[in-house]
């Protein structure tokens, strides 16, 4: 596999979650999300070097904990935009790979074997993203309420993070958008418009985003669940 740089985005102030505190930096078990979330890019042999993307008021506290939890990739920590496409802009400018993805910061259950197909996959295609096929039947509503449509629920895919490109593709991307004043969802839909392909890995349904108070509960089991699982996996091999 390619040289691969990672930006997390962890910039947001979500009021979802109900706390004072932003989710990123809510405890999960033993350690903050975001720590989880920066620790697991740490242990990939594939990623070079890292930014840190967060508010202005947080970069002292995660440049603390870069140096607490040994995150040696972490290249740079620095202050987001206004919206998620800018700060991951000023994420872009601070790395030098041929490749980089981009994730969130509160996903902090994703896999190393998810992150390495997505990043696979985008050396074959140009681009691609994590994506889960969609199990619920899925509707389309007006603002009055009424169902208009039922979309093919084989062609709709539940997108996350991270999304892998390579490096000059995104960057141009989000230039093109500034200039044009164009504000997208994910890195996906900016790159999208250029013409781009974009190809989809199929990852995790664990992979989940941290966004209200009952995901937490539910983060803290799966992550309790895959600690037990590799315990047991290391007890057998010994």
């Amino acid at each position: 596999m390619g040289d691969w740089g990672v930006v997390i985005v962890a910039a947001g102030r979500g009021t979802r979650m109900g706390t004072k505190e932003s989710k990123q930096y809510l405890q999960l078990r033993d350690k903050p999300i975001l720590v989880h979330t920066l620790e697991l890019f740490q242990s990939m042999d594939t990623v070079r070097e890292a930014v840190l993307v967060v508010g202005s008021d947080d970069v002292q506290r995660c440049r603390d904990w870069v140096t607490e939890y040994a995150l040696t990739k972490i290249k740079a920590v620095v202050a987001g935009g206004k919206e998620r496409q800018h700060s991951v802009y000023c994420g872009l400018q601070a790395l030098t790979t041929e490749w980089v993805m981009v994730h969130d910061g509160v996903r902090p259950l994703v896999t190393a074997n998810a992150v390495r197909a997505c990043c696979e996959a985008a050396e074959q295609s140009g681009a691609s993203v994590l994506a889960v096929p969609v199990k619920d039947t899925i509707k389309q509503v007006n603002e009055a309420g009424v169902i208009v449509s039922t979309p093919d629920r084989r062609s709709l895919w539940a997108i996350q993070t991270p999304q892998a490109f390579r490096r000059v593709l995104l960057l141009d991307a989000h230039e093109r958008a500034i200039a044009e004043g164009f504000i997208g969802t994910d890195d996906a839909m900016v790159v999208e418009r250029l013409g781009a392909e974009v190809t989809v890995a199929e990852g995790e349904y664990t992979n989940i985003k941290i966004t209200t108070p009952e995901d937490l509960p539910w983060a803290e089991f799966l992550l309790a669940k895959r600690h037990a699982d590799e315990a047991e996996g290391n007890g057998e091999q010994g």
